[in-house]
């Protein structure tokens, strides 16, 4: 019998060193993120130290990780939820929310000129449109501070814009991750939320396609594609019953109903899992 407590120890032991060593290094993560100058002052712009990063940047991230919607790659982040937004009449994916642990993130790119961007005219209509929304100077440059109503109280929003090559990426915090006190020149460190979410938005890879679009057009996106999906060149001919295979358990076979949403849950350490909300 001591023989079992034992090994169930040192199993534990062994566990709860993982646990910690993960945790270890995620603040350490965490910690040259802060120190590294994620601030208004320091940011410089995208496409040479940091992104958001467009298809052909020379800098761009090893995409052999990244969960591909089409026109936006984005990053794994241990623990994230990740919904899919579509419109029901014609199945098209709209957009991708994020979520990690109390914030979330919700993500779309549009189509811009050549010549300019359009963050700040988007700013500008922002501005104009609603009375109690300001403009900050924050992560990302300028970024709009929008407050909205949910249920029965207020709460703060967080409008971040990029621009790239013919394309602007924008994303709206929201929760923890809304309330960057680097963004209000605020004495209190930020959260780790918004942290690693700030981070994970500047790691997504845009891919502007050569159609022509009209500027604030939404650039088209597909169905998601897993890293495991990429390698089998996007084919579901894999056995769903081998536990090895990385085929993602409960996949539905073929395009979904235009009455069904897809949400899609991926953690770094379980793999990626896909359910339907009907």
């Amino acid at each position: 019998m001591g023989w079992f407590k034992s090994k169930r120890k040192a199993k534990a032991d062994s566990k709860n060193a993982g646990n910690l060593a993960d945790l270890q290094s995620q603040n350490s993560a965490l910690n040259e993120l802060i120190e590294g100058g994620y601030s208004a002052d320091t940011y410089l712009g995208r496409g040479n130290l940091r992104g958001p990063w467009d298809i052909a940047d020379e800098k761009v991230p090893d995409l052999s990780t990244y969960i591909d919607f089409g026109s936006i790659r984005i990053p794994y982040l241990q623990g994230i939820e990740l919904r899919v937004k579509k419109q029901r009449e014609s199945n098209q994916v709209l957009g991708i929310t994020v979520t990690y642990k109390s914030s979330s993130v919700e993500v779309e790119a549009f189509a811009a000129p050549k010549t300019e961007g359009i963050w700040s005219e988007v700013r500008a209509d922002l501005l104009k449109g609603n009375s109690d929304a300001r403009e900050v100077n924050g992560v990302f440059g300028k970024e709009i501070i929008l407050p909205v109503k949910v249920e029965d109280k207020t709460v703060d929003t967080r409008i971040v814009g990029v621009d790239g090559p013919r394309w602007m990426l924008r994303g709206v915090f929201s929760g923890v991750a809304a309330c960057d006190f680097s963004v209000a020149g605020d004495s209190k460190k930020a959260s780790d939320e918004a942290v690693l979410l700030n981070k994970w938005f500047s790691d997504i890879v845009v891919d502007r396609g050569s159609e022509p679009l009209a500027p604030r057009d939404m650039i088209p996106m597909h169905d998601v594609v897993v890293p495991r999906d990429s390698d089998n060149g996007g084919s579901d001919n894999v056995d769903s019953n081998n536990g090895d295979s990385g085929e993602i358990p409960g996949r539905p076979k073929g395009p979904l109903g235009a009455d069904q949403q897809v949400e899609v849950k991926t953690t770094l350490t379980r793999g990626p899992m896909f359910s339907e909300v009907r």
